[in-house]
């Protein structure tokens, strides 16, 4: 923030207070009143022209209108031409606190809906949002009372030198202020990025999409970081001592975290393993939620979720039970009586399916009497279904199954019970010897 570039600080605070009861405070807040009105109106047309209403994720608009950046910085801008306007004519006195709150709620919402969108559920996110805004309200008190020159003079003279460079606090805090703001905005950038790759995408395009995405971003970041030091003034040639000591933690410190992130890459730029396809990693089976660049989401049919590092997912034997072809065979076997009629049966089990159209007619069901049980004869019928979701092919199995069911009682065909026949053989009576029947008649 450049103190010069702000209005004239409030020296004497009983003339300012004063000011408030002068008339012509009324033409100044009559002109914020308008600049108000004019700004929601402004956001709300290009809001609607944009059909951004039910983009609730949007850092320019928000959830409400008043919720994102657009309004507020739009507000600021027409304060700034009305104040330039206004000081023609009248001694400024509510503009000279309204356009430093402005700019104060500019930095926060810009701070907060890009941390927001950029970082939907990490816990920090809610301490950082907290440390903006009382920073931007501290400046902005320091801004009006005209004491940000004097605090930035006593921090001038704060120093202390390392190597040939000497650091003031002064230089420390604004290269921090600088970093946090080209970050905020390589973020802002990605975030827009990201929303416009991922805007109806599905599938492999999805995958694609996505690894741009994080591929940019990471890039973004970079470039910010880069360009935050340089604004500070640091020799960029200092960092070359850290690149060895970087390298050799992530030859065998970071060696797992860096093959993760290598790992999400390729999985993504192969396309193999697309966002939506049932896989089966180890023992765990489910559906692929997200691919980040250092694990995956899979989330199984019961609703539990397993992170996965992306190093397993290359490495290991991964089953993709999404194939390329959505097509999948499925049965389901049916035991009946013996003596039952098997044409009869077979008719009834394609009926079965054939009611349900989620089961495909080309190719064919096909239905067989498949072995002869200990039972019952035991008949199989399989249909082609178009879908790789575990939940639909069971839905669809339980429907064809009660139907299957509902034919054979109305048909009064028996379903057998398991039986067991057990034969019972009489064992002959053993001879008794001569000697003990005598010693018995004795």
């Amino acid at each position: 923030m450049n103190p010069s570039a702000s209005p004239k600080p409030i020296d004497d605070l009983g003339a300012w207070l004063a000011g408030f009861t002068q008339p012509t405070v009324l033409v100044e807040l009559a002109a914020l009143l308008i600049c108000i009105g004019v700004a929601w109106g402004f956001s709300y047309v290009l809001r609607n022209a944009l059909r951004m209403q039910d983009d609730k994720t949007s850092v320019l608009f928000g959830r409400r209108l008043i919720d994102g950046v657009m309004f507020p910085l739009v507000l600021l801008t027409l304060g700034y031409i009305a104040r330039a306007i206004v000081t023609k004519f009248l001694p400024l006195a509510a503009f000279k606190v309204a356009i430093p709150v402005l700019v104060s709620l500019v930095v926060i919402r810009v701070g907060v809906k890009v941390l927001q969108a950029a970082f939907t559920t990490a816990p920090w996110v809610r301490a950082l949002e907290r440390t903006i805004s009382w920073v931007a309200w501290l400046a902005m008190v320091l801004w009006v009372s005209g004491l940000l020159p004097v605090v930035l003079a006593e921090l001038e003279d704060i120093t202390w030198k390392i190597g040939s460079t000497t650091l003031s606090l002064r230089t420390l805090l604004e290269g921090v202020i600088t970093a946090g703001a080209v970050m905020i905005l390589a973020l802002w950038v990605s975030s827009a990025i990201e929303t416009r790759l991922l805007r109806k995408a599905t599938g492999g395009d999805l995958s694609m999409r996505k690894a741009v995405s994080n591929a940019t971003r990471a890039l973004l970041l970079f470039v910010g970081l880069i360009v935050a030091l340089s604004a500070v003034g640091i020799d960029l040639t200092a960092l070359s001592v850290f690149s060895g000591a970087i390298g050799v933690g992530i030859g065998f410190g970071l060696q797992k975290l860096a093959s993760n992130y290598v790992s999400g890459f390729v999985i993504l730029a192969e396309r193999r393993l697309r966002i939506g396809d049932n896989v089966k990693v180890d023992t765990f089976e489910g559906r692929i939620l997200d691919i980040n660049t250092r694990y995956s989401v899979i989330r199984s049919a019961a609703g539990r979720e397993s992170i996965v590092p992306n190093e397993l997912m290359v490495i290991n034997r991964v089953e993709n039970l999404s194939s390329a072809l959505t097509r999948v065979w499925q049965t389901t076997v049916v035991t009946v009586a013996y003596g039952s009629d098997v044409e009869q049966v077979s008719q009834w089990l394609l009926q079965a399916v054939g009611e349900q159209e989620a089961a495909l007619k080309d190719p064919e069901p096909q239905a067989s009497l498949s072995a002869f049980g200990a039972n019952g004869l035991e008949f199989t019928v399989g249909y082609w279904i178009n879908s790789g979701d575990a939940a639909v092919q069971l839905r669809l199995l339980s429907q064809i199954n009660r139907r299957v069911l509902q034919l054979l009682q109305e048909n009064g065909v028996e379903m057998p019970y398991p039986q067991r026949v057990l034969h019972i053989k009489e064992m002959p009576t053993p001879a008794m010897p001569p000697d003990s029947v005598g010693h018995e008649a004795g």
